[in-house]
This record gives C-alpha cells, sequence and structure tokens, in this order.
C-alpha cells in the first residue's frame, strides 16, 4: 500500500481531549478501510502565517499512513465537512520515518537551546551587577560656541 504523511490543523478553541477525539475518529475510519496508522504526533498550538477562518492559532497534528487511495479521499471528504477542521494536506511519501519527525526534533532543539540560554544569562547577569552608568556626556552646547555677526 502507498505510504502518506497527513497533517491536519484543528480550531484554537477546541479543548486537547476534543482534538484527540478529532485524531481517534480520522484513526477509525482509516483502519475500517483497511489502511494503517503507524505513527501520531500531536504538534502542539501553534501560530499560523496568516488567519484561517478567523483563527489565529491552531492544533497541529501529524498522522503516518499506510493505506489505500481511498481510505485518504475519505478522510478528506470528512474534514472538509467538519468545521472544527481548518485545513489538511496529504503527501505521498517513499518511506515513512522512524523517529520523531523534523517538527518534534525542533521542539527539542528549542528545549535545550532556551535551557542554555537561561544558563549564559545567570552568568551575564553577574557581569551587569557593576556600578550604575551616568548620563550620557554632552558633545557640545550652545554655550562652547562663539556667535560672530557680521
Amino acid at each position: 500500500m502507498p505510504l502518506y504523511e497527513h497533517v491536519f490543523l484543528a480550531r484554537q478553541d477546541l479543548s486537547q481531549q476534543q482534538v484527540d477525539e478529532l485524531t481517534a475518529h480520522y484513526k477509525g475510519v482509516i483502519e475500517q478501510m483497511g489502511g494503517n496508522v503507524p505513527k501520531v504526533e500531536y504538534w502542539g498550538v501553534k501560530s499560523l502565517t496568516y488567519r484561517i477562518r478567523k483563527n489565529r492559532k491552531a492544533h497541529f497534528t501529524l498522522l503516518n499512513l499506510d493505506t489505500p487511495a481511498a481510505a485518504i479521499t475519505e478522510v478528506e471528504r470528512q474534514q472538509h465537512i467538519n468545521e472544527d477542521v481548518l485545513r489538511a494536506i496529504t503527501v505521498r511519501v517513499e518511506e515513512l520515518e522512524s523517529g520523531p519527525s523534523a517538527m518534534m526534533r525542533k521542539v527539542d532543539r528549542d528545549r535545550d537551546r532556551g535551557d542554555r540560554r537561561s544558563e549564559r544569562r545567570g552568568e551575564r547577569r553577574g557581569d551587569r551587577d557593576g556600578p550604575p552608568r551616568g548620563p550620557r556626556e554632552d558633545r557640545g552646547t550652545e554655550d562652547d560656541t562663539e556667535v560672530t555677526e557680521h
């Protein structure tokens, strides 16, 4: 069977439980039609580049699929009908990633980077605890210049 990566965006005002129910529903549809869902990743609530149906953020979910094309067609049809799903995209791939997706690796990398930043900030704060600086020196005033009339 062909392999697919399917990402859908759900409205930001849905709860985590509602997003999980949507994911379980679409996973059930695929399995009923003879497909397999080897991996499901929830990427979290992320900001959108532009508004989609008055939403500035959305819940992102990735499904790795090993399923016939008819199952993809049915899932996409149901997602277009559902008002809670803002967008969906399905891409056919040669092979599915076995580890975490690029988005999940990015989240881990950002967490590590945040930890390092907070450590560096702590070190820099010691340097800033010196005496307070005075106001900037004026480079010149009107009193310093001579005014001559002709």
